[in-house]
């Protein structure tokens, strides 16, 4: 795990597309939003990781999303049963049900679907949202945490200066 935070923040201070990390915050989102224990959690995963976003930003936004997500359930639920319930769409959900193993995505559960059907709403604004974290980390914080006294004692201490300098390469 220090390996990607390290990879993370290189990604921060490199010259890594400041778009690749964000599709990988909002990407990282809708699954750390979702329940793991269904097939389109898989399915999923496995899509977003053909698409060229930052791993380590990607792999940092599931943990940070599956630490929030259990706060969020019943709104989850509502969502997912609101939707769940829409007469014009039983045909279709009725159908889905028929065909092989379509039902171990679980879509039919209330909190998988309304989890999706969240992480898929904040897709857009979690993409603005990293890429204007990216663009003040570049611009402000970075400089700043280089030169606070903090960072100084850290480059001091033998262990804690190798991290550092690993993140720096």
């Amino acid at each position: 795990m220090l390996k990607k935070l390290i990879k993370l923040l290189q990604a921060f201070n490199g010259n890594v597309n400041p778009a690749e990390i964000a599709h990988a915050f909002a990407c990282g989102a809708i699954l750390g939003l979702m329940p793991k224990n269904n097939l389109l959690w898989y399915l999923v995963m496995v899509f977003i990781l053909f698409i060229r976003i930052n791993k380590p930003a990607y792999l940092v936004m599931i943990l940070i999303g599956s630490a929030v997500s259990p706060a969020f359930d019943g709104l989850f639920d509502r969502i997912g049963y609101a939707f769940l319930t829409i007469p014009s769409l039983a045909p279709v959900f009725g159908t889905l049900l028929d065909i092989p193993f379509v039902a171990f995505t679980k879509f039919n559960n209330t909190v998988v679907m309304g989890s999706f059907l969240c992480g898929l709403a904040l897709y857009i604004p979690l993409y603005f949202a990293g890429r204007a974290l990216v663009a003040v980390w570049r611009k402000h914080a970075a400089d700043f945490i280089r030169n606070s006294k903090i960072a100084k004692v850290i480059n001091k201490l033998p262990l804690l200066s190798k991290i550092v300098s690993m993140a720096g390469e």
